[in-house]
């Protein structure tokens, strides 16, 4: 019997042993918890400018960090994110496939930025020491890393990146069986309602008939 490709791939269990639903459930209360820390941070810094606000000479560079356009637009992807967090929990705690597709895309979206930053640093290594040497004089540890072997920089910093993606693109795959076993779960559910009916009225044609077969005799 054949069987789709991605069939090898599912699995009703992630890490720790656990349901997919319960792994979805998790990992949306956890982004949740994330965007949420992030938007208290950003609705303090817009309440209170002076606070967050690092000028070019702190930077060491001819832009100011964080100002009130680029705050703003940030609030709104926290609120974003806050939103599709809560929908994609709601939907594997009460079993609705639907509300968990548009955290799947964020996923997706996410994996496909991260896999074009791996190959901006593979096909174009030479970013890296200028992106260094952008950052400020006081950054932590500034010195240390541009004092390293500029190949084994790039060796290390692809080697981070290909575990992030592993990390990933496996809780991509937990919360897209999730997804599939909630769809396999509602879809079986209607079909034991219909079969359950069609049976019902199957059985009350044979009742209206053996009446109308006894009323005939009478």
């Amino acid at each position: 019997m054949l069987s789709s490709p991605w069939t090898r791939f599912y699995s009703n269990s992630c890490c720790l042993c656990c349901h997919v639903r319960t792994g979805t459930i998790i990992l949306g209360v956890w982004y949740l918890i994330i965007n949420s820390v992030v938007l208290l941070i950003l609705l303090s810094a817009l309440t209170d400018p002076d606070q967050y606000h690092l000028t070019s000479a702190e930077l060491g560079g001819e832009f100011e960090f964080m100002d009130d356009a680029n705050m703003c637009i940030a609030t709104a992807i926290s609120l974003l994110m806050i939103l599709i967090c809560a929908m994609a929990t709601y939907g594997a705690y009460k079993q609705h496939a639907a509300w968990i597709i548009p955290f799947f895309c964020y996923q997706i979206f996410d994996f496909a930025l991260n896999t074009l930053v791996a190959i901006s640093v593979l096909v174009y290594p030479s970013t890296i020491q200028d992106y260094l040497h952008q950052l400020p004089s006081n950054f932590p540890y500034k010195e240390e890393i541009m004092s390293v072997n500029p190949t084994c920089l790039v060796v290390i910093i692809l080697l981070f990146i290909s575990i992030i993606l592993a990390f990933k693109g496996y809780l991509i795959s937990c919360v897209w069986n999730c997804y599939r076993y909630i769809n396999g779960r509602n879809n079986s559910e209607v079909l034991v309602y219909i079969t359950t009916n069609d049976t019902a009225v199957r059985m009350l044609d044979h009742r209206e008939k053996l009446c109308l077969i006894l009323c005939l005799i009478s």
